[in-house]
């Protein structure tokens, strides 16, 4: 007779199980250090190894939180009692989840929609919920990439027309700010991970770019220090030599062409160590692209750029 299956033996990979429960590493790691969700056993290479059991235990949370459970409330919860309480929210459920019903890129705008709905009511913890679900049911970088830019920049151009309130521009970049941040601490790696410092320069006043390339360098496996917006050369730098920074990486957005700005860029070079490449993305590059050429920066036209030098550096 043959031997039953072990269903608590540690033997799948994370991307198995990313695959197997549609959550993403990003999530898993997140959910595992904040909430203890599983406890995953390792290889003797050190990587993540899951049972049958976990895997069964991720998609009924991950069911869970589809239905609009804080995996905080339910994250203590035995198989048997998570099974039971999914059943009753699908029962109840007449009205079906985004990603359960389109594609990525289709839910990435139903949820798009939802954020614009809320930041126009100005009820900044429906905003701030409807994000997080996002964060949960999509690929990280879908949710920067087409929910909190287009977010952002749909809101600003509302107010610029007269057809919203500042407050509701506001109310979203406080929002955005805070999940950005929890992404950041959520998947800040184990053990040894490159060194990224990430903001921008004094005369930079708006912050979202470097925020946004932040979170993205962070869900691929880099340890990222984000200062935040308006800083002084001197500054930046050394941070990143405290750290022991392999890149710094700026955002560049408004306003064009400052010569303020071009004598922070010149500086920073000159206080960073030679090999310390510096990573330079935004709608104002055009207008200091002869100093940025000077001081030989990477040059980034998008979060796709960004993740491919990484990938390089690493």
């Amino acid at each position: 007779m043959p031997k039953a299956a072990d269903n608590t033996q540690k033997r799948h990979p994370i991307q198995v199980v990313a695959r197997r429960t549609g959550l993403t590493p990003d999530v898993l790691r997140a959910w595992e250090k904040r909430y203890s969700v599983v406890e995953p056993g390792r290889s003797e290479g050190g990587r993540r190894l899951y049972s049958d059991e976990d895997i069964e235990r991720l998609r009924l949370l991950r069911r869970a939180s589809r239905a609009g459970r804080r995996i905080g409330h339910v994250a203590s919860l035995s198989i048997g009692e998570l099974a039971a309480l999914v059943r009753e929210d699908e029962h109840e459920d007449v009205e079906p989840r985004p990603a359960a019903t389109v594609g990525e890129a289709g839910a990435a705008e139903l949820y798009l929609k939802e954020a614009l709905a809320a930041a126009e009511r100005f009820a900044g913890r429906e905003l701030e919920a409807v994000l997080s679900r996002a964060m949960i049911a999509l690929n990280a970088q879908t949710v920067i990439e087409q929910i909190a830019a287009p977010l952002l920049q749909r809101l600003g151009e509302s107010w610029s027309h007269g057809d919203l309130l500042p407050a509701s521009e506001h109310l979203a970049s406080s929002a955005l700010h805070r999940v950005m941040g929890k992404l950041i601490e959520a998947v800040e790696p184990e053990g040894s991970a490159p060194n990224l410092v990430v903001a921008t320069p004094a005369g930079q006043a708006h912050e979202f770019g470097a925020l946004f390339a932040a979170a993205t360098a962070a869900t691929e496996g880099w340890r990222v220090t984000y200062l935040g917006p308006d800083l002084p050369a001197s500054d930046i730098a050394t941070a990143a030599r405290e750290l022991g920074a392999e890149a710094v990486a700026l955002s560049l957005v408004y306003p064009l062409g400052e010569v303020g700005v071009e004598d922070e860029l010149k500086e920073l070079r000159l206080a960073l160590p030679p090999a310390v490449p510096i990573l330079v993305g935004g709608a104002a590059i055009p207008g200091y692209k002869e100093v940025l050429d000077e001081i030989e920066a990477v040059l980034l036209g998008d979060m796709a750029d960004l993740r491919g030098v990484l990938a390089d550096l690493r």
